[in-house]
């Protein structure tokens, strides 16, 4: 059998490779790609049984691999490998798309690859995909991905008190005290969750959830206490539209 390995990170490449070509003596060519596009290109032209299938990965997710086989037969099976915490488990298990936690266990890497080889049929993995779209977009309705050093946490949005911009950087300030220096800006956070209206950007440097604010001050101008005591200005420019929110919401 021939694989792929689809992952943007060169060490994890790395170390998948090694434990196919340990442990997995059915496969006897892996390829690699750095990002979809090229993975794409090479499962298009050496038809790889297997694809083994990073989710997080710049310019294209993993999820979106279906786009690019719309008028072509899919005689392939995917394995994802994520790092994605427990709670998307249950999105992948609802799916029944194989995948494999980061860091690989040696023992699930070889029921992966024995549970890809008995089915290959089309439609069979288009419905798994959809499936597991569905499923992640279901989760994201009420949570948010957080990418910490040991993968990605998923938060519910009622655990956030608010977001602050660190440079290029984002701190994340939680229900429960935490704290997550998450390497996304602040953009990035606003974007996502500009349709809920509960989060507001009173300043460039804060986006908050108005549910945690416990008082509003007169002092160098405007500012909102938020319930964990931090104090949050409120821009010049946003007073008068951050008050009428405030008497509409409240």
């Amino acid at each position: 059998m021939k694989a792929i390995i689809i992952d943007d990170e060169k060490r994890a490449r790395r170390i998948l490779h090694t434990l196919i070509e340990e442990e997995c003596p059915e496969i006897n060519t892996v390829f690699e790609a750095e990002n979809l596009v090229d993975g794409v290109a090479i499962i298009k032209a050496e038809q790889p049984d297997i694809v083994f299938l990073d989710i997080e990965m710049p310019n294209h997710s993993g999820l979106q691999i279906m786009e690019f086989f719309k008028n072509d037969a899919v005689n392939f099976q995917i394995i994802f490998t994520t790092a994605y915490g427990h709670y998307a488990i249950d999105a992948f298990k609802l799916s029944a798309v194989d995948y494999l936690l980061k860091p690989i266990d040696v023992e699930e890497i070889k029921s992966a690859v024995l549970k890809a080889s008995v089915n290959n049929e089309e439609n069979f993995v288009k419905e798994k995909l959809l499936n597991l779209e569905r499923n992640f977009q279901q989760l994201a309705l009420n949570k948010i991905a957080l990418e910490v050093p040991k993968g990605i946490r998923f938060v519910s949005h009622e655990d956030i008190l608010l977001f602050e911009a660190d440079g290029v950087y984002t701190k994340v300030y939680l229900q429960n005290g935490k704290t997550e220096l998450i390497c996304k800006t602040l953009k990035h956070f606003t974007d996502q969750l500009s349709n809920k209206p509960l989060f507001y950007k009173p300043h460039r440097s804060y986006l908050i959830n108005l549910k945690y604010m416990n008082e509003i001050i007169k002092k160098d101008g405007l500012q909102v206490i938020m319930s964990n005591n931090k104090s949050i200005p409120i821009a010049r420019d946003r007073k008068d539209e951050f008050m009428e929110i405030i008497n509409r919401v409240f």
